[in-house]
């Protein structure tokens, strides 16, 4: 069987999301950042997960499509939140990397499927 990168992928940054979503709330107090953050982040799998059994090649370009557009927003609250000192360096980085990851590999495949 292929090994499918970006289920992969986005499947652990949502589990890292989550963690970190969830030490911020308990640290920090905060909840609506981190909320949102934890939606988009977890997101972004789920639309992966939902282009895996789309209806045509046009479905799954739009989910992932859904997926990028995801992954852009939490990469703002990611800032915001590092930003607004609620997150920290290690955390930031961490996730930073990821995001910019899961975004290369999906503007490859929203390109790749316009073809």
């Amino acid at each position: 069987m292929k090994r499918n990168i970006i289920k992969e992928k986005s499947f652990d940054f949502a589990l890292k999301v989550v963690d970190i979503s969830r030490r911020i709330a308990r640290e920090e107090q905060e909840y609506d950042l981190t909320r949102q953050m934890k939606r988009s982040g977890t997101a972004i799998g789920a639309m992966v997960r939902e282009a895996e059994n789309a209806e045509s090649r046009a479905d799954f370009r739009h989910k992932m499509s859904i997926s990028l557009k995801e992954a852009g927003e939490t990469e703002y609250w990611i800032d915001l939140l590092y930003h607004s000192n609620l997150m920290s360096e290690i955390h930031y980085q961490y996730l930073r990397n990821d995001i910019a990851e899961l975004n290369r590999i999906l503007i490859a495949i929203v390109k790749t499927t316009r073809n």
